[in-house]
């Protein structure tokens, strides 16, 4: 069986912990645990997020005044790199010897048309005074929005259209490779009208951007790693409770925010209506219990409406 993992965020960092080398490798040594048993049965590519990684590359970015700061797709770029150097390491050092890993920095073709890029929401990079703010939309043309009693740059997030590398991704995995691609969404790339590819300033969606190369490589499972336990209505209230299965259509009626679960759900309907495959959600440390569809959210067209947990 061919299975896409998507690894949240806290799969390279906890709530709460300092973005440093250790803590990430730490995470990413326990991610790897679970890989391991999935790629020991399956087929395994691997996604994962970079946002608190970028994040700090711009602010070391920022720090550096010599030079105007490195544009956001080589930001990315760079952080993909380092994650997928630790992820290979790390899931190296406990599959067989013999067994390949190798990450690719994917190029994620978007369209300037568009609409995101007229509405820039996705905060990236460090805080700000309102005086700098103003200094800097004038100065650099940013879109700058409030962030409590600051202000940070906002970036467009447009829909992924197409990986560049995809038959490149697809070769290695025909040929046994465990692949880690698409992170952090991708590296946002347009072409120009001499259909030359240029950087983008923008941020995609990892949630999107994972379900897209899960649907081009016809994996048989889309899985989406997070902190929680599964998807939940009232979640954070005294009467949430956990979505054990669904069907497409009855989950994302359900309307779940945009900057909660809501790219999770619309990317893991997306490949279920697309392949006809199944796809999950849930959390890192049930990986393998969300394979055999004892834990998280599983999202298949064979279910009928919604079926809540205990």
């Amino acid at each position: 069986m061919r299975v896409v993992v998507a690894l949240g965020g806290n799969a390279l960092l906890q709530r709460g912990q300092i973005l440093s080398a250790e803590n990430q490798r730490e995470n990413i040594r326990v991610a790897a645990q679970q890989l391991a048993e999935i790629h020991e049965h399956h087929e395994l590519v691997i996604a994962h997020g970079n946002g608190p990684q970028v994040g700090l590359a711009a602010l070391m970015d920022a720090a550096y005044t010599e030079v105007e700061p490195y544009p956001l797709d080589v930001l990315g770029a760079k952080t993909i790199g380092m994650i997928g150097y630790i992820i290979e390491q790390e899931l190296g050092n406990i599959i067989p010897f013999e067994d390949h890993i190798v990450t690719v920095l994917t190029q994620i073709v978007v369209d300037p048309a568009d609409p995101a890029f007229s509405n820039p929401t996705k905060p990236v990079g460090p805080v700000y005074s309102k005086a700098e703010a103003e200094r800097l939309q004038t100065e650099k043309g940013w879109s700058m929005a409030a962030d409590g009693e600051y202000f940070r740059k906002v970036v467009p997030s447009p829909l992924p259209q197409r990986i560049i590398e995809i038959d490149t991704i697809k070769m290695l995995v025909d040929n046994g490779v465990v692949v880690i691609c698409a992170g952090g969404g991708g590296i946002p790339v347009a072409y120009d009208k001499d259909r030359k590819l240029f950087g983008v300033e923008a941020v995609i969606d990892k949630d999107l951007a994972s379900g897209l190369l899960a649907r081009d490589l016809d994996a048989d499972m889309f899985v989406m790693l997070t902190d929680v336990a599964g998807v939940f209505v009232n979640f954070g209230t005294p009467d949430q409770r956990v979505i054990r299965a669904a069907h497409p259509d009855a989950i994302e009626a359900l309307g779940f925010a945009a900057g909660s679960m809501g790219p999770k759900v619309l990317g893991a309907c997306r490949f279920v209506r697309e392949t006809g495959n199944t796809s999950a959600i849930g959390q890192l440390s049930d990986l393998k219990n969300i394979m055999a569809g004892q834990a998280g959210t599983l999202i298949s067209r064979y279910i009928d409406g919604i079926v809540f947990g205990e």
